[in-house]
């Protein structure tokens, strides 16, 4: 694992009690961040719903209060919703979804974006993924609400390009997560079929990313997609 230095930096990301997140906050650790994880699980630094505005303000209160500044923000959380056709999604399920994947990462930059700009200074990693890009049949709400975090990022990304903060997504093919229980077993093998290196991906493979994403390194690298797909190509 090659040493990348988040000595100093305080970090937040939120679902960081699942897969990748939990990796990401290990990575982080280990780089000598202060991590907090937003998350509703009861192992969370902050037990954080991050498509609520008020848990989220309270959460940025608390830690302000206690470290004075937020240096990055790993958007983390999220879901897959159900693996149906369009006519058999529900509303319901269609909002969850893209409440989650993409109103909470919009709600949680809109949160730490003043602190970064005041400081003029910060890292935002946003968690897209290839169904953001390509559109996954049956998976209609992750596919839009993925893309959605996409084109965010490319604008929050510019609309931050006078400043020290830089903005960038990552966009994973599968990775060997719990995410992944909740797709059906035939959506599962129809996407390894898709990936030439003919695995899934690790979460500690995205925590190696999101870490130099994270760091002063990542420099004149600002409204990008990063894939993660296991030569799998993507627009």
């Amino acid at each position: 694992m090659n040493d990348i230095d988040l000595r100093d930096r305080v970090a937040i990301i939120t679902g960081g009690c699942g897969g990748i997140g939990a990796a990401v906050r290990a990575r982080f650790q280990k780089s000598g961040a202060t991590v907090l994880s937003w998350d509703l699980a009861t192992t969370a630094d902050s037990q954080v719903d991050c498509t609520d505005e008020m848990s989220i303000e309270q959460a940025l209160q608390d830690a302000l209060s206690k470290h004075r500044r937020i240096d990055i923000l790993v958007n983390a959380a999220g879901i897959t919703g159900p693996t149906l056709p369009i006519q058999d999604y529900s509303l319901a399920d269609w909002r969850r979804t893209v409440d989650i994947n993409l109103t909470g990462t919009f709600l949680c930059c809109r949160a730490v974006v003043p602190s970064m700009r005041s400081q003029n200074s910060g890292r935002i990693v946003n968690l897209a993924s290839t169904a953001g890009k390509e559109g996954n049949a049956a998976m209609t709400a992750y596919s839009a609400a993925k893309g959605g975090v996409i084109a965010m990022t490319k604008s929050l990304a510019k609309e931050l390009a006078d400043t020290d903060v830089r903005v960038n997504a990552v966009a994973p093919a599968m990775i060997e997560t719990d995410l992944i229980s909740q797709m059906a077993p035939k959506v599962r093998s129809a996407m390894i079929a898709k990936i030439p290196l003919g695995r899934l991906g690790r979460p500690d493979e995205v925590a190696s990313l999101i870490a130099w994403l994270s760091s002063d390194e990542c420099s004149f690298s600002t409204g990008a997609v990063f894939d993660l797909s296991g030569g799998r190509a993507t627009y």
